[in-house]
């Protein structure tokens, strides 16, 4: 599918880029469309940051290692949502507010809606205090636009075949409220979230997707 240049690409969003965000439960698609996106805007000479949480960063490498792959698998709920809002903190401060004040497109795999919906409602610490816990640690910072993949639980499990993390591994239960809780969210701010059904073929996802994004930055022109 072709699309035309997009205009104003390299034109700050409020005198700054534009912040993608991908969500979703595990085994929704979010690492290929991210990936889709990112390379269609470079290729209309956007200037993009792909990156992903945990493990955006060196330290976000050691602490995904550390709380999803650890070696007696023994962390505990809110030592989960502390680890995790320490690397946000540190992959917003290091890598994603210099490039949206350097104008550039970020596009991130999971950003502070996961810890909401992961440890806040799944591991059951509250909607409301993991989510000011986020917000504190990025400073206030949202995305633009938050690009929801929607799956059944049982679909993300299938496509995940054999579980490689702590996460993956917990019951389908776990992975509804996980999914329920992404949909509440999208349904309270329908104007930052794209919401998709992630059972359709990558290629109809990445269109609705440049779609959205383009409009995002053609309005910026």
């Amino acid at each position: 599918m072709s699309e035309q240049p997009l205009p104003g690409t390299q034109v700050c969003r409020h005198g700054r880029g534009l912040f993608v965000a991908f969500e979703g439960g595990d085994g929704s698609g979010k690492s290929t469309q991210s990936g889709l996106l990112a390379a269609w805007l470079r290729e209309q000479g956007a200037e993009v940051l792909h990156t992903r949480e945990p493990g955006g960063t060196a330290l976000g490498t050691a602490l995904r290692e550390l709380v999803l792959h650890g070696a007696d698998g023994s962390v505990s709920p809110r030592a989960e949502a502390l680890i995790f809002a320490a690397d946000r903190a540190h992959h917003v401060a290091t890598l994603v507010r210099p490039a949206l004040e350097g104008g550039n497109v970020v596009i991130t795999d999971r950003f502070l809606d996961s810890s909401v919906a992961y440890q806040g409602a799944a591991r059951r610490l509250g909607h409301d205090d993991v989510r000011q816990l986020s917000v504190w640690a990025v400073e206030g910072l949202v995305p633009d636009l938050t690009v929801l993949l929607d799956v059944p639980t049982g679909e993300g499990r299938a496509r995940r075949g054999e579980v490689h993390d702590r996460l993956e591994r917990e019951a389908d239960d776990f992975h509804d409220r996980v999914r329920g809780t992404f949909l509440e969210l999208a349904a309270r701010e329908p104007d930052r979230y794209l919401v998709l059904d992630g059972t359709l073929p990558p290629e109809e996802l990445a269109a609705s997707v440049r779609a959205r994004v383009g409009a995002l930055l053609g309005s910026t022109a």
